[in-house]
């Protein structure tokens, strides 16, 4: 087996959890084809639509060789296309397909993540079988905590703008709108550490009650807010930085009429934002190892005392010698 011996102490957080992602490079591939097969799929029926209409067609040569919005808008009120439930309901079911799949798949990501060795298939599945339901009750709690948590503040940010419209000064309504949005944004990555931990933990530490690892998770969120936010932050950098080469080569040195360039470029710009996904739970498991693990306590073995030795003990384990009694006189009377 292949064994990592590097100290999970001994690198800061962002290391540790770009070093496990680089020895499970294969779960990134794994979720890349599974995202490019079930797209596949999602994509099929609006697909066989779209080729019904536009095979026919020479107004299609206004999507072929770039996008133009009012062409696309025709196609879509085209009798020939077909009612527009039926070439989006198949993406949707995909979707949901692929959070599931992502909810079986990720228990065997964080157990790969924190093995020292290169964990056997047997173990993977098995960790993702154990936790199935856990991450299943992780996945709704999380959905109501960030649908309550965003829609309050989208309305407070919508009221904000609105007070500051009256204002005499223009600058003030954009000014709140982007001050708001860099808020929304931290308190959103905030959220996304909380229930990272809170399944690292989940996995790591076997536990049955969610409820004790988001606990849990909840407070170690602010007892290293700086370093998992720093970290968060940069690998979200990260991110945004791939996207935007992925589509300023997608523009410039892609022809329009490259279908063939149009996918490679694609999907290798999906394939390298994984990484930074996959950096981030890294990171989780890195800081579960360093702060959330659960302390070892060596038991030490009891050491027996010896005794003072008497003549009725010596007495009882020497053979053949029966105990001294002592004699008891009688009362006078």
């Amino acid at each position: 087996m292949q064994t990592r011996s590097d100290n999970p102490k001994g690198k800061n957080l962002l290391a540790r959890g770009l070093s496990m992602v680089g020895h499970n490079k294969r779960y990134v591939i794994w979720f890349f084809l599974m995202n490019l097969t079930l797209g596949f799929f999602g994509t099929a029926a609006f697909s066989n639509q779209a080729h019904a209409v536009l095979n026919t067609s020479l107004y299609s040569g206004r999507l072929l060789h770039g996008f133009h919005l009012a062409a696309l808008i025709e196609l879509f009120m085209r009798p020939e296309f077909g009612p527009m439930q039926a070439a989006t309901m198949s993406g949707f079911f995909f979707i949901f397909v692929f959070f599931l799949a992502t909810a079986l798949f990720l228990p065997g990501v964080f157990q790969g993540f924190e093995s020292t060795y290169r964990l056997p298939r047997e173990d993977f599945f098995r960790a993702c079988g154990r936790n199935l339901w856990r991450f299943v009750r992780l996945l709704i709690i999380s959905g109501i905590v960030f649908g309550i948590v965003v829609g309050l503040l989208f309305w407070a940010q919508g009221a904000l703008i609105k007070k500051a419209g009256e204002s005499t000064n223009e600058l003030l309504p954009f000014e709140i709108q982007m001050t708001t949005l860099a808020i929304i944004f931290l308190i959103m990555c905030t959220l996304r550490i909380w229930f990272d931990l809170a399944e690292a933990d989940t996995v790591l530490s076997d536990q049955k009650a969610v409820r004790k690892s988001i606990g849990a998770a909840w407070r170690h969120t602010f007892k290293g807010f700086g370093r998992l936010l720093g970290s968060y932050l940069v690998t979200t950098i990260v991110a945004a930085a791939i996207l935007v080469a992925g589509l300023w080569s997608w523009m410039k040195l892609v022809a329009p009429e490259s279908i063939i360039g149009a996918f490679i470029v694609s999907q290798f710009t999906l394939l390298l934002l994984l990484i930074p996904r996959f950096w981030q739970r890294g990171v989780a498991v890195a800081y579960w190892q360093q702060a959330m693990v659960a302390p070892v306590v060596a038991v030490e073995p009891a050491v027996a005392t010896a005794t003072p030795a008497t003549e009725t003990t010596l007495a009882a384990v020497t053979p053949g010698v029966s105990p001294v009694i002592p004699s008891r006189e009688m009362p006078s009377t």
